[in-house]
């Protein structure tokens, strides 16, 4: 069985090693794919990608077209809910795959234009924001190109079930399981309390057109990179879906969403500085203190009181940085 490894950015020695460790244990070899070379993938059964939930967004960011099967690798215990298997029981794990004890879900992707540019595709949700928080922005959405309503609120959110349970979520949208063929639709914090989220079938074209705020606004691919809109955000289902190994036999959505709603409740006790850092390591990756404060633009002394009471209540995972001993980073332990 040919296994290829995804290393969208310098990995650290460590997790290679522990890697190639595994598989020598098994006498099997793996290819290295890096900085964004793919060549490796055309003769591979599965690629490993690492990184946990965000090395899953990123690769099926730059992966537009179809793809090998893929697992998702995550570090330490900081857990994710894409990426299934903590490095440290890969040479286990690797036995089940080479018996074909798996299975692979295709999760479908959204495509995306910004003002009639195609960009990225999303495996969770895009979304498009004022540039500076607490301003309105005014939009159309539109289905199949009818006006379904005219709002003004702080932004809109549209995401795959996959997505459902993240960012959606958070916002107000509904949990969906994760084979169902919709797109969720949220205005956020709309200035019309009758405005609710929309469950849309996904062989429709969602529009957010006529965009207009005081200040420029931005589409998010998955949380992460952003591009500046002027008019029209316009998503569809990708032709290639996501293709993600399942190792799990009891794995489904429901146990996914599960573990959502177990995270919601407590998220109800929790103060909103700790939850606006929670949600940027579910996010962003892990981080340290002093890049959690560039990002949530929280001052420092909060950052480090809302992570201590994310270490309190074991939501977050301190560890020493292997670049930089002096520091500590902070990733989610779920």
């Amino acid at each position: 069985m040919n296994i290829a490894l995804s290393l969208e950015e310098p990995s650290d020695s460590i997790s290679l090693s522990q890697i190639r460790k595994a598989f020598d244990s098994m006498n099997m070899t793996i290819s290295i794919m890096k900085d964004g070379d793919y060549s490796a993938a055309g003769s591979a059964d599965m690629i490993l990608v690492l990184g946990g939930d965000r090395g899953i967004l990123d690769y099926f960011h730059k992966v537009v077209t179809n793809s090998i099967p893929v697992l998702g690798l995550y570090e330490s215990e900081a857990t994710g809910f894409l990426a299934q298997l903590d490095i440290k029981y890969l040479d286990s794990a690797l036995s089940q795959i080479v018996a074909g004890d798996y299975q692979v879900d295709n999760v479908f992707r959204i495509a995306v234009k910004v003002d009639g540019r195609e960009v990225e595709p999303v495996l969770n949700d895009v979304a498009v924001f004022p540039s500076k928080s607490a301003m309105l922005m005014e939009h159309v959405l539109k289905i199949d190109g009818r006006d379904v309503w005219h709002d003004s609120s702080d932004g809109v959110i549209v995401s795959t079930p996959t997505g459902s349970t993240a960012y959606s979520m958070s916002a107000g949208g509904p949990m969906v399981l994760e084979k169902s063929r919709v797109f969720v639709v949220v205005s956020v914090n709309s200035v019309d309390n009758t405005r609710r989220p929309l469950i849309v079938p996904y062989d429709t074209n969602l529009q957010v057109a006529n965009i207009t705020s005081r200040y420029h606004c931005e589409v998010v691919l998955d949380g992460g990179s952003r591009i500046a809109v002027k008019k029209t955000l316009e998503c569809y289902k990708h032709e290639f879906p996501a293709r993600l190994v399942r190792l799990s036999r009891d794995f489904s959505a429901t146990s996914m969403i599960a573990k959502k709603v177990k995270l919601a409740e407590d998220l109800l006790s929790m103060p909103p500085s700790a939850k606006l850092v929670l949600k940027t390591l579910e996010y962003e990756g892990a981080l340290s203190q002093k890049e959690l404060s560039a990002r949530t633009m929280l001052p420092e002394r909060t950052v480090r009181l809302s992570l201590s009471h994310l270490l309190t209540r074991g939501f977050v995972n301190r560890k020493t940085s292997l670049r930089d001993a002096r520091q500590k980073i902070y990733e989610l332990r779920i």
